[in-house]
């Protein structure tokens, strides 16, 4: 049996038609929602993520491409986390090519958490350590919103490494997005970046705060105190 198949017959052991239809709605897989015709068989994150441990070693870059473009949310999700793991013990050039196939394969990437649970720490941790960071500005100014949200999201390993600029300049060219998924990406880590250096975050908002969608800025100013909080809101 392929790997692939073991990896889907892994998940399915997991599988529940009750959790499968919670799911279904938690992440809008309705007509006209982001998650449109997206499938759930009910497994849940740390049931996902025993299965990619399990066959982390095993798995090829052929094989994460079947899975990524598997139309069940759970398989594509496994996928990604089993690349995570890869990723942490890989070879400089086996990092580039997560990182490559990651990036050809962001339309498969089509759901908040799937970005979430991987952008950071495969996008995020490639550039760490590189000055080149473009194509966070590239997948910012995309018209497919999961690229846009990678593009954030994947600053959260710069933040966590007190490095700001890029989360501040990736903010800046989202303010004005139309999509709520994106508000909430940008207020999170702009309130990432406050936990670690509140007077950072401030300066972005005295220069933004007004013109910021309202619910970009509620979540950037969540742990503020109940004064500046007010501050922000009804002031700016």
């Amino acid at each position: 049996m392929k790997t692939t198949a073991k990896i889907i017959q892994a998940l399915e052991a997991h599988a529940n038609p009750e959790k499968a239809s919670i799911l279904r709605r938690f992440f809008k897989t309705g007509v006209g929602q982001y998650g449109e015709g997206d499938k759930f068989i009910g497994v849940v994150v740390p049931d996902s993520r025993t299965v990619a441990n399990e066959f982390k070693d095993l798995a090829t870059t052929d094989d994460v491409q079947t899975l990524l473009n598997n139309p069940v949310h759970e398989v594509r999700l496994t996928a990604l986390l089993l690349i995570v793991e890869q990723f942490k013990k890989a070879s400089p050039e086996k990092q580039k090519e997560i990182f490559d196939t990651y990036l050809a394969q962001t339309n498969r990437i089509n759901n908040w958490d799937l970005v979430d649970l991987s952008a950071p720490q495969i996008v995020g941790t490639f550039l760490l350590e590189r000055s080149n960071r473009k194509i966070l500005i590239r997948l910012a100014k995309s018209k497919l919103l999961w690229e846009r949200r990678i593009a954030i999201i994947a600053t959260f390993a710069f933040i966590k490494n007190n490095q700001f600029e890029d989360t501040f300049k990736i903010a800046e060219l989202l303010l004005q997005d139309k999509h709520d998924l994106i508000h909430k990406a940008v207020g999170w880590m702009l309130r990432e970046v406050g936990k670690r250096n509140q007077k950072a975050e401030e300066t972005f908002l005295t220069v933004h705060a007004k013109t910021m969608p309202r619910t970009m800025l509620r979540y950037a100013i969540e742990r503020f105190d109940e004064r500046k909080r007010k501050h922000y809101l009804y002031v700016f």
